[in-house]
C-alpha cells in the first residue's frame, strides 16, 4: 500500500512539475489593444486562449486597452507592448519619425472608418457637414484622421469648416447623439454597433473612394520581427484561426468570449439580449475580416495596392505630409508561417462546438 502510494505521489509531483514547465513555457506577449473597453471585436483572442491555441504555441495574449491607435504605435515604438493592432496612419507618421515600425498582418481587410448620423438625420453626405460637429472617439483615433481627410476631400479646411470633438464610446456618444450634442459621427464599425445597443439608431454615410482601404493591422518593431519572430508568428497565427472560427460561429464566439472576459458581458440586460447585440457588434466587424472583402488570398495578408492608393489619398488630402511607400511600411515576410494550419479542422471546431 505504501508503494503504491509511494508511486501515486511520484506521479503527482511529475504532473505538477509538468504543468509548471508548460506554463513557464509560455511567453506573455503584451498586445496593445487600440480602444478603451474590449468589445467582441477581441472574440479571435478569446478563442485562441480558450481553445488551447495559444498554449500549444509557447504564448500568452495580454491585451492593453488604449485610447486610440496613435497610442498603439507609440506604445510600440517605446517598447511597453511587443506588438498592437492599430490603423496604419500613425504608423507611418511615426516611420517618418524615424521608428522602424511595420505592419505585418493586416487584421481588417477593409475600411472600418467613416461617418454615421442619426437615422432621421437630413445630412445625406460629408458636405452637409459644414459647420457641423462631428464626435470622435477621442483624438487619438484614426477615425479623427479620417474625418479630417473626408472634409479636405470635400474641398472644405478641416479646422474651420468642421467642428471634431471628443465623444467617447458607446453608451457616452450615444448620449451626446440622442440630446444633439453631435450632428454626427466619424468612429468605426463595432462602435456604431454599440452605440445602436444603447438605442440610438444610426445611418452610415457612403463613402466609396475608401471603401477598400485597410484598416488595422499587427505592428511590431523591425528588430522585434527578427528576434521574436516565432512569437510575432503565433500571436498573428492564433488570431487568425480565431478570426476563422468567429465567422463559421459568431454565438460561439461571444460566449467564449465573455468566459475569458466575464467584463465584456453585460449585466444591465437578459442573456438573450445581450448575446445578440453583442453578435450583431462581432458581424459588423466581420465585414472587414472576410478574405472576399478585398480579393484577399491569406489570412493578413497586406495587399500592397490597396495601401498605396489609402496614403496616396492620406497625402493628397494633407493628412500626411510626404510620400508614403507601402513596400517600406508593409512586412509580409511571416504570412506563409502565419497560414500554416488546418483551416478545415478549425472550421470543423466552430461548427461542432457546444457550450459546457
Amino acid at each position: 500500500m505504501r508503494k503504491l502510494l509511494g508511486v501515486s505521489l511520484g506521479l503527482a509531483v511529475v504532473g505538477s512539475l509538468l504543468a509548471v514547465t508548460a506554463a513557464e513555457a509560455q511567453t506573455t506577449v503584451r498586445v496593445g489593444w487600440c480602444a478603451r473597453t474590449i468589445s467582441s471585436a477581441a472574440a479571435p483572442f478569446a478563442i485562441a486562449t480558450k481553445l488551447g491555441w495559444y498554449e500549444k504555441m509557447g504564448v500568452k495574449v495580454e491585451l492593453v486597452p488604449l485610447p486610440g491607435s496613435g497610442d498603439c504605435a507609440k506604445f510600440v515604438a517605446t517598447g511597453e507592448t511587443m506588438l498592437a493592432l492599430p490603423s496604419v496612419e500613425p504608423v507611418t507618421v511615426m516611420r517618418a519619425q524615424g521608428a522602424k515600425i511595420k505592419t505585418y498582418y493586416t487584421a481588417y481587410l477593409g475600411n472600418i472608418y467613416g461617418l454615421a448620423v442619426p437615422a432621421d438625420s437630413k445630412i445625406q453626405s460629408m458636405k452637409d457637414l459644414k459647420g457641423k460637429k462631428i464626435g470622435v472617439i477621442g483624438m487619438a483615433s484614426a477615425s479623427a484622421i479620417i474625418v479630417r481627410a473626408l472634409a479636405k476631400e470635400e474641398g472644405m479646411d478641416p479646422d474651420k469648416d468642421i467642428s471634431v470633438v471628443v465623444a467617447g464610446e458607446a453608451g457616452q456618444t450615444a448620449a451626446l447623439v440622442r440630446n444633439g450634442s453631435v450632428d454626427a459621427l466619424s468612429q468605426f464599425d463595432t462602435q456604431y454597433a454599440l452605440v445602436e445597443n444603447a438605442g440610438v439608431k444610426l445611418r452610415r454615410l457612403k463613402h466609396p473612394s475608401i471603401d477598400k482601404f485597410p484598416s488595422n493591422g499587427f505592428i511590431a518593431m523591425e528588430d522585434t520581427l527578427v528576434k521574436n519572430r516565432k512569437e510575432a508568428v503565433a500571436i498573428a497565427q492564433g488570431y487568425a484561426m480565431g478570426t476563422l472560427f468567429a465567422l463559421n460561429n459568431p454565438e460561439a464566439a461571444i460566449r467564449i468570449l465573455w468566459d475569458m472576459w466575464p467584463q465584456t458581458k453585460s449585466t444591465s440586460k437578459d442573456e438573450a439580449t445581450a448575446l445578440a447585440q453583442d453578435i450583431s457588434t462581432l458581424n459588423a466587424r466581420a465585414v472587414s475580416w472576410r478574405l472576399e472583402s478585398v480579393g484577399a488570398k491569406k489570412w493578413g495578408e497586406n495587399l500592397v495596392e490597396n495601401y498605396q492608393a489609402y496614403f496616396d489619398w492620406l497625402l493628397a488630402n494633407g493628412t500626411i505630409k510626404e510620400k508614403a511607400s507601402a513596400k517600406d511600411v508593409l512586412d509580409n515576410s511571416l504570412l506563409d508561417d502565419i497560414n500554416k494550419f488546418d483551416q478545415a479542422a478549425v472550421i470543423k471546431a466552430a461548427k461542432e462546438w457546444k457550450p459546457k
